[in-house]
Parts: C-alpha cells; structure tokens; sequence
C-alpha cells in the first residue's frame, strides 16, 4: 500500500435555517485540507435536500481561497444539467484554479423525477439520461470551433463559436462515478477515470470487496491507449486519536447504525456497501493494508460523513493527516 495522491470527499450540508453558515464552513474546510497537505478536496452535488447543489459555484469561490489543493465534482448528476452550460461553468471553474478541478459525474434520470418535471421542456421521457449525456459534456469540454466561419452578432464582433473559457488539459481529469459494470466498461472505452467508494452494485456476487474488484478489472480492461486509467478509491473512515469522549461514542452509534446494510445486497438494485472503519489510526492503517481494493489504488479518498458537525470533519481531516507519510511510504 503507497499512495501518491490522498484526498477528502466533503458532504458540503448545511442547517436549512442558516445555509450560509454551512457554506463557509465546507470552504473553510478545504482551506484546512490544503494547510493539512491533502491532495484534493472533493465535493458532493445534492438536490432538493440541505446540501450544496451547484458543486461549480462553490467550487468557484473554493478556487480564490486556496492555492495548490486539487479540486473535484463527487459526483455531479447529470440527470439534471445541460451538458454544454454546465461545462461552461466547470470550463470557467478550471480556468480560476489554475487548472485545478477534476469533474466528476454520473448519468442517470434525476432523482425524483416525478418532482422536477415540470422544471424540464417536454416529456422526461423523451430526454436522454444515457452515457450520452456524459460524452455530450466531454465534447462541449474539448471547446471544438461549432461552426467554420465566424459569425457576426457578438458583442465584441465576429468570431468562430465555441465554448469559453478555453480548459487545456480539463479532457485528462474527467472521472465517472460507476457502480455498475456498464459503466465502468463505458468509463473505460471513453477515457474517463473511475472513481469507487463505498457502494457498488451487486453483480453475481453477495460481496462487496468482490463486486468492486470485478468493477476496477472491468474499467481497466476497457481502457485504451496510455497513459493508464486511474482508480480514485474512497472508504468512509474515523479516525478517533483526538477526538473527544463524545464524538467517540457519535462515531462508534453511527457505525453501529450503518452496519447492517453492510451484510447482504439492499433494495432492487442489490446496493452493496463497505463496512465504515473506525479506530485509532493505528488500526485504521492496519485496516487499510488487509483492504484487498486499497492494495490496488494509488489514490485515495477520504469520505466524511454526512450531517456530521464542523468539528467532527475538522478533527477526522487532522488526524488522518498523521498517516500520511506511512501511507506514501516515506520517512
């Protein structure tokens, strides 16, 4: 186990009466994870529950407030966007930090879609909620001249039309968030990373650990030309060396909770989900090493929990930062 690359996957909730506060806290939150030495803060994109729904605009802001520290999508729905304006945000998002952000999506219909239809032109059944969608954005990303000639009509005159800002090199750090077979076989034919954490689906098989290393063989066995494909691998982990009686006890009934769901496959979709780890980090590293999936990841991901206060993600980040040089296997 040596990792090159460790970032953190940041709920991004907020209390509904005060979403400001929240806000700031998650952007306070990355600041702390690039003075800690993360690789890459990455940010969930939730809708209609108390969560950051345009990952782009604070991803934006999150761009002014640091200066080194990768930043990433985890995942954006596409079921809701526009390919071509949403990769104009991320485009200009890119272009803020430097170059910076890594775009990470999923293609499926929107999640109650019986909610938001009438928020979309026409019947949600006719609308293409494929992998198209994905390839869609990635071709409106690559910003190829839309037409031969300019065209006039532009407030600052004639010019060829495409996409701006111009993102070089945004086509390298796109990353699909796949649970299926399908769609680590697509990822990989298409050239986009894959990012797995602690849900996969079960597919001929009751175990997690399995389900999951048949998806990364998939992704890497559909991959084309070098250089080779990258495994972003995320595993919920709480790290308990500092953290307060309190927040033991929080941690240790959460776990508790969560457990059951890990023992057989969960809902139509047989839902399979790693067990969450808790310990000192001590036991965490050890847990990490008998991970058979860490074993094949050069990038891995920190995933705090939802709804957990400021403190706690605070007290997580810091002391899984202690495990950085044993896990990059450096002095």
């Amino acid at each position: 186990m040596q990792f090159n690359h460790i970032g953190f996957l940041v709920p991004g909730n907020f209390a509904e009466d005060d979403p400001a506060r929240g806000l700031e806290e998650t952007l306070a939150l990355i600041e702390l994870g690039e003075a800690l030495g993360y690789s890459s803060a990455w940010l969930r994109q939730r809708h209609l529950e108390r969560g950051v729904s345009s990952a782009a605009t604070m991803l934006a802001a999150a761009s002014q407030r640091t200066k080194t520290i990768g930043l990433g999508t985890a995942v954006i729905p596409l079921g809701y966007e526009n390919p071509f304006r949403l990769a104009e945000d991320l485009a200009t998002v890119d272009v803020l930090s430097g170059g910076r952000l890594n775009i990470g999506v999923s293609a499926n219909p929107p999640a109650f879609a019986d909610l938001v239809a009438p928020f979309y032109d026409g019947d949600l059944a006719t609308h293409d909620f494929t992998h198209r969608r994905a390839e869609r954005l990635a071709e409106a990303l690559a910003s190829k001249p839309l037409s031969d000639r300019a065209l006039a009509g532009n407030a600052a005159g004639a010019q060829i039309p495409r996409l701006h800002p111009i993102a070089k090199g945004i086509e390298t750090r796109l990353w699909y968030g796949g649970g299926s077979l399908v769609s680590a076989d697509w990822a990989g034919r298409n050239g986009w990373h894959l990012l797995s954490g602690n849900i996969v689906t079960g597919e001929g098989t009751d175990d997690f650990l399995t389900a999951q290393a048949a998806l990364i063989a998939r992704h890497r066995a559909a991959w084309g030309a070098p250089p080779p494909p990258r495994l972003g691998l995320g595993r919920v982990v709480l790290p308990l060396d500092s953290a307060s009686f309190a927040q033991r006890r929080r941690y240790h009934d959460f776990v508790a909770e969560r457990t059951p769901r890990t023992l057989s496959p969960q809902g139509p979709k047989r839902t399979l989900f790693a067990p969450d780890l808790i310990g000192t980090t001590d036991q965490l590293f050890d847990l990490l090493s008998r991970d058979p999936i860490v074993a094949q990841a050069r990038e891995f991901r920190v995933e705090l929990p939802y709804d957990f206060a400021p403190e706690d993600y605070r007290q997580i980040l810091g002391d899984f930062a202690q495990l950085f040089p044993r896990l990059k296997g450096t002095p």
